[in-house]
């Protein structure tokens, strides 16, 4: 195997090579991508300022590597790929290493390169070779994000309080003295539970979880704060007046956390079991968490799901 500075004169097989990189790595959002005339310009600029590099063995061109010219001491990879029967045979690394050599006589002090995040194999490659992320390119459809933009947070929450006792008089009386004063206190019997619902709850979720505490601790029953925050569902789950599990389906939906708090917001099955009487497989089951909404069902849907495992009316 040989590597070879690609010139002018190399369009067809180049084209040949990118094509079948764009059919492997498909762009994900957008549609197609660009079209080989906006490609060819861009290596171009690279033959002529920066680096292009083919790799070739006995059966012909087998791989191909194009980095820019190094600005303020970064050089980008845009294009790294080996044709199947050149892999786990070092010719990427190859490929890349003449990359490196251009952009240092160049003065690049910095590589850079993009992949796709649901490519695995190439993510993990890359942090193999000491490659770190450092931004995040994201998407959404436009229809998605005007609808989303329509929409008020308080117009896209509904949260719902449930207390296993029938004492309808001690939840009454919590009602009636409960600050903020609730708005519509809508109040349903069911088999184990009483459920409460109210406007002024759906809006505040630190009015919610403080409701749900109140209920438990003055009744000494267990209680289930159960909202839907938009895109993400969250339950509190109280013995006593005290909070003894707390999930919310999406952990770092509002930012970042520490990892310890990211699990923390995971469900536990086995107490949801035995102060509910759920499923614990079933709460295993539906109560997951997901880094994005997208990994789970719609938020309507969850939070349906989890009402009904728990045995409640959402």
């Amino acid at each position: 195997m040989t590597i070879r500075r690609a010139t002018e004169d190399d369009e067809a097989v180049l084209r040949e090579l990118w094509e079948e990189f764009e059919r492997e790595v498909p762009e994900p959002v957008g549609g197609a991508g660009e079209p080989w005339e906006e490609e060819w310009s861009d290596t171009l600029d690279d033959i002529r300022g920066g680096g292009v590099f083919l790799a070739e063995d006995d059966q012909g061109p087998v791989g191909v590597a194009r980095i820019e010219a190094p600005q303020r001491g970064r050089a980008h990879v845009q294009l790294v790929y080996v044709r199947p029967r050149g892999r786990q045979q070092g010719v990427a690394k190859a490929l890349l290493a003449e990359c490196v050599a251009d952009a240092k006589a160049r003065g690049g002090e910095w590589i850079s390169l993009e992949v796709l995040s649901a490519n695995d194999h190439a993510v993990s490659a890359w942090r193999r070779l000491g490659f770190v992320e450092y931004s995040y390119a994201m998407a959404t459809p436009l229809g998605n994000l005007e609808q989303r933009l329509a929409v008020s947070p308080e117009e896209d929450a509904q949260a719902s309080t449930h207390v296993q006792t029938d004492d309808e008089v001690s939840v009454g009386r919590t009602i009636a003295q409960f600050i903020p004063r609730l708005e519509d206190p809508d109040v349903r019997r069911t088999e184990s539970w009483i459920r409460v619902g109210d406007p002024v709850l759906d809006r505040d979720r630190e009015a919610h979880a403080r409701f749900a505490r109140e209920l438990s601790e003055r009744l000494g029953a267990v209680s289930v704060a159960l909202a839907r925050e938009g895109e993400v569902v969250r339950f509190r789950l109280y013995e006593r007046g005290r909070m003894v599990d707390e999930y919310l389906s999406v952990p770092t939906y509002y930012g970042p956390l520490p990892k310890g708090d990211e699990l923390a917001l995971a469900a536990n099955p086995t107490l949801v079991a035995r102060l509910t009487g759920a499923d614990r497989d079933d709460v295993k089951r539906v109560a997951r968490n997901g880094s994005s909404p997208v990994e789970l069902p719609p938020a309507e849907d969850l939070y349906a799901q989890i009402a009904a495992v728990m045995g409640l009316q959402g």
